[in-house]
Formats: structure tokens, C-alpha cells, sequence
């Protein structure tokens, strides 16, 4: 029993550490910049630039169908 929960929260604290390693190698780490949002179409008009949001509130409901 202690040995599988030992097994049990090693492999949950190397998922852990591993998460934090793809979100850092990837650039989107915790501390960085957003990237510019790309897609559409957009409802309402042109695409907005993350520069015009600055010191915004900003809300962003992101979906997709599968």
C-alpha cells in the first residue's frame, strides 16, 4: 500500500514538472507575453491587436466543434 502511493504521487510530481517544461520550451511559460491572436472569423469587425487591450479587462470565450 505505501509503496503504490509512493509510485502513485512520483508519477503525479514528474506530470507536474513535465507540464512546466513543454509550457517553458514552448514560450508560454508563466511571465510571458501573449501571442497575437489569430483566426477567425471574428464577430464584430476587424481583428483586435493585443497592444489596443492594454490595461483592459478582457474576456475570451474560446471554443471549438470536434
Amino acid at each position: 500500500m505505501k509503496r503504490s502511493l509512493i509510485c502513485i504521487a512520483a508519477v503525479a510530481l514528474l506530470a507536474v514538472f513535465w507540464t512546466f517544461y513543454q509550457a517553458g520550451a514552448s514560450g508560454l511559460g508563466p511571465g510571458a507575453r501573449a501571442p497575437e491572436l489569430k483566426g477567425g472569423p471574428w464577430i464584430g469587425g476587424e481583428p483586435v491587436k493585443l497592444a489596443d487591450l492594454r490595461g483592459k479587462v478582457v474576456l475570451l470565450d474560446m471554443w471549438t466543434f470536434a
